[in-house]
């Protein structure tokens, strides 16, 4: 008895201290803000496994359905989202960007819904964009009054994407575009320099709205990101405001890793505060663009590395323009599987932006698309997800080195693929092979030849997926060579599982 009394006299102690000990005292801070700390990241498993991810990239720069950029367009002469915005709404200095806000009002607008959608497409994860360059905060900022709860839609949006990110069982991002603002946005301080207007300021000089256009830089600091310190200080606070009210799984920065030594203060702080989270499991993803060597998660923005990287990272693109745009021309359903195919073969992921309209709905076009990635993905997602790169990512004229570069390196994330393409993943003993265009005759894999440096070992048994049609095969000498079949699945790309003897 008085054993059992001790124990749980110990018990109520060690609960007390826990209470009362700030969390820093309960759990090592891991990360310090060093690049050689940052090397012990370990990358997580269902960031890994996960493969595809979909991106809500849609704030106020939707509404006047211009596309990407037109909160600083708007403000550059000339340009044809200076002419646009005058013919519309009048001139930037009577009628700017502050007064665009206001219009977005995402009426038609159902995160529930999407998300049930993209789920059933096959996304493991969703991001959330939280602010653009057009520093407007989607989400309920203390530091920053010109936010998605104050003003448009009047909206928690991040926290109503998370909620229903949750709901769905997906894992949660945010992207921050905030370290390019504060040089993006200088355009807002400007003025014609001729016609009848020339010489008269643009509203972003009322210091009225500096909250929204930021202080004016200096003439040297014109870089993608900033080399203000207070500039940089606004930015820490605010990213680490972020990070605190949502925990995001994933945090996405459109830049490097931003800031120096401030930007590596952000990051250790995001590692620990998601170790102090999930106890021992840690568990967060940064992604920037910027060769990680293990530190993080490097993104390629429109493109795709040309080969497989021994640490796991991201394309990120959109299936038209970062924003609505009036007739823009979108992907296919085809050319994202194709893609999302040829980067998990290279050990990426794919991050794809779905353009929503300004409400906040999908046009008949993208849900088409959506649709068609949809059909794809039950009968082939055990190629893609929790899978790893094989000996080599494929084979075929894809492959070469002749290859269109990508906007922002590597190669273009969208490009014509022929039958002959293979693109090849692996989970445990098991291959799978995709023919990233329908095939019209025998398909020849040259990689599992009886004689390839590559393959070692006898194939047992192959079958196509989304098919019971028994297959006709046979493994010469020089390659795999697979009947076509009486029947093709519906889609253009498909996938072959191939067993080995043991």
């Amino acid at each position: 008895m008085k054993r059992i009394t001790s124990k749980l006299i110990c018990l109520t102690l060690l609960v007390f201290v826990i209470s009362v000990l700030p969390e820093s005292r309960l759990f090592a801070q891991t990360f310090k803000p060093t690049d050689e700390s940052f090397k012990q990241y370990q990358y997580p498993e269902w960031f890994r496994d996960a493969k595809f991810g979909i991106w809500a990239h849609w704030g106020p720069q939707a509404v006047p359905r211009q596309g990407d950029w037109y909160a600083k367009k708007m403000y550059e002469e000339g340009s044809s989202d200076y002419k646009y915005h005058v013919a519309t709404y009048g001139h930037p200095s009577k009628f700017g960007y502050k007064d665009i806000i206001p219009l977005w009002k995402a009426e038609r607008w159902n995160p529930e819904q999407l998300m049930a959608l993209y789920k059933k497409v096959g996304a493991k994860y969703f991001v959330s964009m939280a602010t653009h360059h057009d520093n407007f905060f989607l989400w309920n900022s203390k530091i920053h009054s010109w936010n998605s709860v104050n003003m448009g839609p009047k909206k928690d949006v991040v926290g109503l994407w998370q909620k229903a990110a949750k709901k769905e069982g997906l894992r949660f991002g945010v992207s921050e575009h905030l370290g390019a603002s504060y040089t993006w946005f200088q355009t807002s301080r400007g003025a014609d320099k001729s016609g009848p207007m020339a010489g008269v300021p643009y509203d972003g000089t009322n210091p009225a709205f500096e909250e929204l256009y930021h202080p004016k830089t200096s003439p040297d600091d014109k870089a993608w990101l900033t080399t203000n310190p207070e500039n940089q200080k606004n930015w820490l606070a605010c990213i680490t405001e972020l990070i605190d009210t949502y925990q995001p799984d994933l945090l996405y920065s459109d830049s490097e890793l931003p800031f120096g030594e401030v930007g590596r203060n952000m990051l250790a702080y995001y590692y620990n505060q998601n170790k102090t989270k999930n106890g021992v499991k840690l568990e967060p993803v940064y992604t920037c663009k910027h060769a990680s060597d293990g530190r993080w998660v490097q993104d390629v923005e429109r493109g795709a590395l040309d080969s497989i990287s021994p640490y796991p990272w991201q394309t990120d693109t959109s299936i038209g323009d970062w924003y609505y745009r009036t007739g823009q021309k979108y992907m296919t359903g085809n050319q994202v599987i194709q893609m999302l195919i040829d980067i998990v073969s290279k050990n990426g992921n794919l991050l794809l932006n779905v353009v929503q309209t300004p409400e906040g709905d999908l046009e008949p076009d993208v849900l088409n698309i959506l649709d068609e990635i949809g059909k794809w993905t039950p009968a082939n997602g055990e190629g893609i997800y929790g899978t790893r790169p094989w000996k080599i990512y494929g084979e075929g004229p894809s492959t070469q080195k002749n290859q269109a570069k990508g906007q922002f390196g590597g190669v273009k994330d969208v490009r014509p693929y022929e039958a002959s393409d293979i693109r090849f993943t692996t989970k445990g003993e098991t291959l799978y092979a995709f023919c990233m265009n329908a095939p019209t005759g025998y398909i020849k894999i040259t990689s599992l030849g009886k004689t390839s440096k590559l393959n070692d070992k006898a194939i047992a048994s192959i079958q196509i997926l989304g098919s019971k049609e028994k297959l006709n095969w046979k493994q010469e000498d020089d390659a795999l060579v697979i009947a076509k079949p009486s029947k093709l699945p519906e889609w253009q790309v498909v996938t072959f599982k191939i067993a080995f003897k043991k």
